[in-house]
């Protein structure tokens, strides 16, 4: 359980370090990132392997680059359902969804360093 509230709460902290360096890629308050995190998981349980096996041909003739574009349509989706976070446009999306990859892979570092050190 404490494992998902890390997790959780460094996707919150990726989503707010992403909107600094993003341009067009916003997020109001950290109360936005949580619920954008929370939405953020759902969307990439459920909706980002559906969209996933219907672009597998696209996928596989793009070398797996257009799991790019499925990460900029998921993170679109994720800005429409949450309140206080805002992407205005594709660019943004696209952009805003690898920075938070990289971001997001540093702060859980930074978590499961601080969780448990002996590690």
């Amino acid at each position: 359980m404490l494992q998902f509230l890390l997790t959780w709460l460094a996707t919150a902290v990726s989503l707010m370090i992403t909107a600094f360096f993003v341009p067009g890629f916003a997020v109001v308050s950290f109360s936005s990132a949580i619920l954008g995190a929370a939405i953020l998981g759902l969307v990439n349980a459920v909706i980002k392997p559906i969209l996933i096996i219907f672009t597998l041909p696209l996928t596989i003739l793009t070398l797996g680059l257009f799991l790019l574009i499925v990460n900029a349509i998921a993170l679109g989706l994720v800005s429409y359902l949450t309140p206080g976070l805002l992407v205005s446009g594709f660019f943004p999306a696209l952009f805003g969804s690898i920075v938070l990859t990289i971001v997001s892979s540093f702060v859980n570092q930074i978590f499961a360093t601080v969780e448990s050190p002996n590690k």
